[in-house]
């Protein structure tokens, strides 16, 4: 790596300059003081102007070092007040570039970094709060509804077709609770890929999605779907368990959203090095704003088409596409529906 050493020069020639100056003064005041009319004692008199000229030297040259140092130094004290605040935990902070010196230069550059560090932290602080809001949010609504059916049972006067409808919630409530434990440990687990086991090996792509759909066979058959399937066959090289998990919560997405007796189209093929699986629905379709934002974490579109679910599916999804370096390409219209395209290089 080349080092930068302008600061390094910008601090050698700012002292040679120092030293240029205050001689120059020194030598003006040895001038002056030895073309004046003034007559020293004669014991010792030549020390007198040299003596001054020292004292004057030294006091000029201390002048000057603290103006240069004060320059110098007054960004490295802004730089370490800042740090303080972010040791504080305030992020927003941010430490103004007016130093004098040349762009490229270390404390520049420091003070540029730093305010790329602090923005960087504010906006992990701001998804973390998000994060913990909709957390909170996605527990709280299940907990909530199973309480209230749950106080719903006590009741004497209640018909068997009504406590089996109201027991029926309660189950639905803690499985969705359950889901949700499971997706946001899997999610925490994809995140730090320290803690998870990425153990690819080849299988048939084909037969992983026939075998997904299979799973999902109940969601697909109650709105009575009808399934395209373009499915080529050939070796992948993948996380058998994680590519399961990405195309069920894909698969489950795409049949949610599809209105009853629509056409699901799955296509799976290759196209040079690439592999490529398009998943199609004929569903609500999604705006740009809400593309934006679909593989945020607990991000569910707008509230009026919101179904039941966490918003952790996609960003599952999107993690386990970023761990095989794949890619997710969305192309969707509001009222016609969405195609999800996910492109892995497999060369393997």
């Amino acid at each position: 790596m080349k080092k930068n050493r302008t600061l390094r020069w910008h601090f050698i020639l700012t002292t040679f300059l120092i030293f240029i100056a205050t001689g120059i003064v020194s030598a003006l005041l040895l001038f002056i003081l030895s073309h004046l009319p003034i007559k020293w004692q004669e014991t010792n008199s030549h020390w007198y102007p040299l003596v001054l000229v020292l004292i004057s030297s030294t006091i000029i040259g201390t002048f000057i070092s603290a103006l240069v140092s004060n320059h110098i130094l007054m960004p490295i004290q802004q730089l370490i007040e800042g740090t303080k605040e972010v040791s504080k935990g305030n992020f927003g902070i941010s430490v103004k570039n007016s130093h004098k010196g040349p762009k490229g230069n270390e404390v520049y550059e420091l003070i540029n970094q730093f305010n790329e560090m602090t923005q960087a932290l504010n906006k992990v602080e701001i998804i973390h709060n998000d994060f913990i809001s909709n957390f909170s949010h996605e527990f709280k609504t299940p907990i909530m509804s199973i309480q209230g059916f749950a106080k719903q049972l006590e009741k004497p006067d209640l018909t068997e077709s009504e406590r089996h409808e109201f027991l029926q919630v309660i189950i639905s409530e803690t499985s969705r609770l359950s889901n949700l434990s499971s997706n946001i440990l899997l999610l925490s687990n994809l995140e730090n890929h320290e803690v998870i086991r990425f153990s690819p090996e080849h299988y048939s792509l084909a037969e992983q999605l026939r075998h997904c759909l299979l799973i999902l066979q109940a969601d697909w058959e109650s709105k009575e779907l009808e399934l395209v399937l373009e499915l080529e066959e050939f070796d992948f090289y993948g996380d058998l368990e994680m590519m399961a998990s990405l195309w069920l919560n894909l698969l489950h997405n795409s049949i949610k959203f599809s209105p009853d007796k629509g056409k699901l189209t799955i296509k799976c093929y290759r196209f040079g090095q690439q592999v490529k699986v398009k998943i199609a629905d004929q569903g609500m379709g999604m705006s740009d704003s809400v593309r934006e934002h679909i593989f945020d974490k607990f991000y569910q579109g707008e509230l009026s088409h919101q179904g039941a679910g966490s918003g952790l599916g996609l960003s599952i999804v999107k993690k386990i596409a970023d761990i095989h370096h794949g890619e997710i390409f969305i192309k969707s219209k509001v009222g016609v529906g969405s195609v999800f395209t996910v492109v892995f290089e497999n060369d393997k």
